[in-house]
């Protein structure tokens, strides 16, 4: 039996139920602004060899948790464990990200791709139920995986890309075989993200990073469809709770209405579109995440602090003269940097806790 959840204002929020404060964690809020993890990949020796350890993942998902009073934990992974399960070779080579050995360059490997034993992802499932057990309830956990489109941009490019020339290439000149390899992306999605669910994820998250570099006839057919597939596979409920589906489109502020109505729960923003007038153009129909620039958490605390209260203002009050309810997540609009200063973060948490208790207790618009 899972222990009772202490603080759920993250879940309630998701749903947009009322809730005292605005919750807050931060994308990649485990990671390497913090010297605890950087010690523990000393240790571990490699970044793979960390993720691929339940003991090494579950020790740094609860770091930040040990230093600010955020609202949930996100499972440590990375979004390309899926592909490198299907047999593409995943490294990490210092200073260079992310690289597979066997990129899907031609027709013959696009073929041949199918969905991955969920078996080689054992240690992702067994990181998840480990996480759980260490919470103790403290806070919910957040599972997550790449959007199909985003894992093909990998996939084809072999590595992160400036110019996606491959995957468009072939999205312009093979349009099948690349709407093939999205479809076993979206099944694979799937089934690992309900695998996450079964093991004691409590919501999940769509990281659709790569979706805004698409040009604006192609995102829904190539992205957001995709997105669409996965959602609707979905795990709704587990152990008699809601799981909340939130999706995140870097760029995606152009297609945030269609966007809204994918069967999500939760969209997130980057800072390119402001809070009140993304709540006007999905009319509070999903919750919103977001959406501070992350290179805010460079200035001073004081600023940081300020322009936290700053977004809490643009979304307003959650609860609408019409008696409709929004909901907020505050997040950053993309993931916290290695450089940010750790007592920034300690600033920028506070403030949203402080200031979002008194806007809903004092009503303000």
């Amino acid at each position: 039996m899972s222990a009772p959840l202490a603080n759920d204002v993250f879940l309630r929020a998701c749903l947009r139920q009322a809730t005292e404060v605005t919750p807050v964690w931060l994308m990649r809020q485990a990671g390497r602004y913090l010297a605890e993890y950087r010690a523990t990949r000393e240790r571990a020796g490699s970044f793979m060899a960390l993720a691929t350890n339940p003991a090494f993942a579950t020790e740094v998902t609860l770091q930040p948790l040990d230093r600010y009073a955020l609202d949930a934990a996100i499972l440590f992974s990375d979004i390309l464990t899926v592909p490198d399960a299907m047999g593409l070779g995943l490294t990490f080579e210092a200073g260079e990200g992310p690289r597979f050995e066997r990129p899907l360059r031609d027709e013959a490997a696009i073929r041949a791709l199918q969905m991955p034993d969920l078996t080689r992802l054992r240690y992702v499932f067994d990181a998840v139920a480990s996480i759980r057990r260490a919470l103790a309830g403290r806070v919910p956990l957040i599972g997550f995986a790449g959007s199909p489109w985003t894992l093909a941009c990998y996939m084809v490019e072999g590595a992160g890309s400036d110019d996606y020339r491959h995957v468009k290439a072939l999205l312009y000149a093979r349009p099948d075989l690349l709407h093939r390899v999205l479809a076993v992306n979206a099944q694979a999605v799937a089934a690992y993200l309900n695998a996450q669910i079964e093991a004691g994820a409590q919501a999940v998250m769509v990281f659709d990073s790569w979706g805004g570099v698409l040009a604006h006839d192609c995102f829904a057919p190539f992205s957001l469809d995709y997105t669409r597939q996965v959602l609707a596979r979905l795990h709704r409920e587990h152990d008699g709770r809601v799981v909340p589906r939130i999706v995140f489109t870097k760029g995606g502020g152009p297609w945030l209405e269609a966007i809204a109505a994918c069967g999500a729960d939760v969209v997130g923003l980057d800072w390119t579109v402001p809070l009140a007038q993304a709540r006007q153009r999905v009319d509070d129909a999903v919750a919103l995440q977001g959406n501070l620039d992350p290179a805010v958490l460079f200035a001073p605390p004081s600023v940081v602090s300020a322009q936290a209260r700053a977004v809490l203002d643009d979304f307003g009050n959650p609860l609408r003269h019409d008696g409709r309810r929004g909901g907020h997540v505050f997040n950053l609009g993309h993931g916290i940097s290695q450089h940010t200063p750790p007592e920034h973060v300690h600033a920028l948490v506070e403030a949203v806790h402080a200031h979002s208790r008194w806007r809903i207790r004092e009503g303000s618009p």
